[in-house]
């Protein structure tokens, strides 16, 4: 077959503007048009529709030279169309599938790779510089397309160390200018923001960090009642633990009050013994002010299973409240949100003075140094107005009075964001002698319109009156302190807290300050290195899906390949051989001390950014998609 001659390129512009008539037809479909056949020719793409005859007929009238120059333009439309859609599909193809990357070398950046990738970076970096095969002339076009195909996990593969790969080199003297840097004082010296800071800040009851290290580390271990009650029966074996499913309770045996209690006791102990590991994490990374969990002794407030602690727990509590003495560590409780002195229901009123009873001799129990058990309070809402807010105030003002003095000398009354604001809870915290705790983000949500506008600038005017409340026991002030989600819209909306804060609220410089955001010790980190405050520099960001900070089980012994059956005289030959072992031990990793377990590691490696909590567990198995059929192939291409 004698191949066709190729028109100039000169050429085919005279002929493709040879129709004129072209220029002003509307809607001309690049995708219709007749073979060299003669036959029709419709695109398979899906944004291209054919030409109705009619459509046909009116743009060849309205062209000079006939049928034929619009055939020959359509055609060489849908040419240029084609050639130039299988050129970018052909560029993007080479691109994804070469291995030409940055890949950097200076310590820093190597730090937050991943292991795998640093133990193969030079492997790596040295087959990006191999040079390219050479492109081979007697390939056909379709083998050169599949040629230039790259599978999909090696896209994937390509992508994944792409990203890793993002960070420049450094020089020594880039690494000596960020270490300066880094040694600056505060980036902001305010009069309106408490800085710099000289306070402490502080998070509610958990950390998120150690909530999920091997073995977890919390203290809100609870329970329900039914499980109190089931715990009462002898377990089905009991020379072994307890098991979810292979050793539970056998309700068959007589129960017993005392086991029942004993259990949920040893919730209570495993709760007060973390506390420790708790307050040396903090003293680690520079925070210096956590609050207790109530939950920390399931039921113990309890109209009929409740206990006192001073029978079991005095040794473990007095063990965690001298380490918080000797680390200057500042703890407080939170009692929940139906402990109401100043309800109308009396069964409601006797709760809460068990309840405060319970939080009074949790604290009391800790023993700690004379200046610190006075800072240890417990804040309260006033609860509910039940239709009257002077009515409730005098029911407070009754039940008040017969409180114990331990319990009177930790009260403290917050403002809520529903019912009561600061100028409601002001007024009787100084009749009283009753601390009074401001919380910004409640404040922000409910306020009194007639006295003063919404925000903190106007709340300012009363910071003297609400030091002056806790001057006068001569407790250290605290402030709570959290933000509204940005979604948020109505009232009931604003009141979830922010997952981590953005700001510091204007209060005094050595406040002692509550962030009550989602996060927990991730805000006060966020603080931390938005503001440089102390401690700001004692941690770094956590690898993701990694942590050295835990002991990993003894991996599995290695075996060697089978070899192959032998006769019989060479079995006898190689009899020195079948001494060999079959297995090839593996060395463990050192083990870390139970103390090291959960602290972060040689390098402290503790934060996450927003949203990525799941960096602290092991990686799930991700299924790798199958590879598409042949046939789906050739149809791409």
């Amino acid at each position: 077959m004698v191949p066709k001659r190729k028109k100039s390129s000169m050429a085919l512009l005279q002929q493709d503007l040879a129709p004129r008539g072209l220029r002003n037809a509307p809607d001309i479909d690049a995708g219709y048009g007749p073979r060299r056949s003669g036959r029709n020719r419709r695109s398979t793409d899906m944004g291209s529709f054919p030409m109705s005859q009619e459509k046909e007929n009116s743009l060849v009238a309205a062209s000079p030279h006939g049928r034929h120059s619009v055939e020959t333009a359509i055609n060489r439309l849908q040419e240029m169309e084609d050639t130039l859609q299988k050129g970018v599909k052909r560029q993007k193809i080479a691109v994804q599938s070469s291995k030409v990357m940055d890949v950097g070398t200076n310590a820093e950046s190597q730090a937050f790779l991943p292991e795998e990738f640093k133990k193969n970076k030079e492997d790596f970096a040295a087959d990006s510089r191999q040079p390219r095969k050479p492109r081979i002339q007697g390939k056909t076009k379709k083998k050169e397309e599949a040629d230039n195909s790259a599978p999909l996990e090696e896209e994937n593969e390509v992508e994944q160390d792409a990203d890793c790969c993002e960070k420049e080199d450094a020089s020594p003297d880039d690494i000596t200018s960020l270490k300066e840097e880094g040694g600056r004082p505060p980036p902001v010296n305010s009069d309106y923001l408490p800085l710099p800071w000289k306070g402490r800040l502080g998070y509610a009851c958990l950390n998120t960090y150690l909530r999920v290290s091997n073995p977890p580390v919390f203290s809100s271990r609870t329970c329900r009642i039914a499980s109190i009650i089931e715990h009462r029966h002898p377990l089905q074996d009991p020379s072994r633990p307890e098991h979810s499913t292979k050793n539970r309770p056998d309700k068959e045996q007589p129960p017993d009050l005392v086991r029942g209690q004993q259990w949920v006791e040893s919730l209570g102990l495993a709760n007060a013994r973390d506390i420790v590991k708790m307050l040396r994490w903090n003293d680690k990374y520079g925070i210096k002010f956590m609050r207790l969990s109530s939950e920390m002794f399931p039921f113990a407030s309890h109209e009929e299973y409740g206990y006192k602690l001073a029978p079991f727990a005095s040794d473990v509590l007095a063990e965690a409240g001298k380490v918080a003495g000797e680390l200057g560590h500042r703890l407080t409780t939170h009692p929940g949100q139906f402990t109401q002195l100043g309800s109308p229901r009396k069964e409601v009123v006797r709760n809460a003075v068990r309840d405060l009873e319970y939080h009074d001799e949790l604290l009391s129990l800790l023993r700690l140094p004379e200046q610190q058990n006075k800072d240890a309070v417990m804040i309260l809402h006033m609860g509910g107005t039940f239709g009257d807010k002077e009515a409730t105030l005098q029911r407070f003002r009754e039940n008040y009075a017969p409180l114990s003095e331990s319990v009177k000398a930790r009260l403290v009354l917050e403002n809520d964001d529903v019912c009561w604001s600061v100028h409601d809870l002001l007024p009787i915290c100084e009749e009283l002698n009753i601390p009074m705790v401001l919380d910004f983000h409640h404040h922000n949500i409910y306020f009194d319109k007639d006295k003063i506008r919404e925000g903190t600038k106007d709340i300012m005017g009363l910071y003297p009156r609400i030091k002056a409340t806790w001057d006068r026991k001569g407790i250290t002030q605290k402030m709570h302190y959290s933000e509204q989600c940005s979604e948020a819209i109505t009232p009931r909306q604003r009141r979830k807290h922010r997952p981590r804060v953005m700001t510091l609220p204007p209060c005094a410089d050595t406040m002692d300050l509550m962030i009550e955001a989602k996060d927990k010790e991730q805000a006060v980190f966020d603080l931390m290195r938005n503001f440089r405050l102390p401690g700001w520099d004692s941690f770094n960001d956590v690898i993701p899906y990694e942590r050295d900070d835990e002991n990993k089980p003894p991996p599995k012994p290695k075996a060697t390949p089978k070899k192959k059956r032998k006769g019989k005289k060479e079995a006898e030959e190689d009899d020195e051989d079948a001494d060999m072992p079959d297995v090839v031990e593996v060395k463990p990793p050192a083990e870390i001390p139970p103390e090291e377990v959960g602290m972060g590691g040689p390098n402290r490696r503790v934060y996450w950014p927003v949203g990525m909590e799941e960096w602290l567990r092991p990686k799930k198995r991700e299924v790798k998609p199958k590879k598409p059929a042949k046939k789906d192939e050739e149809d791409e291409s």
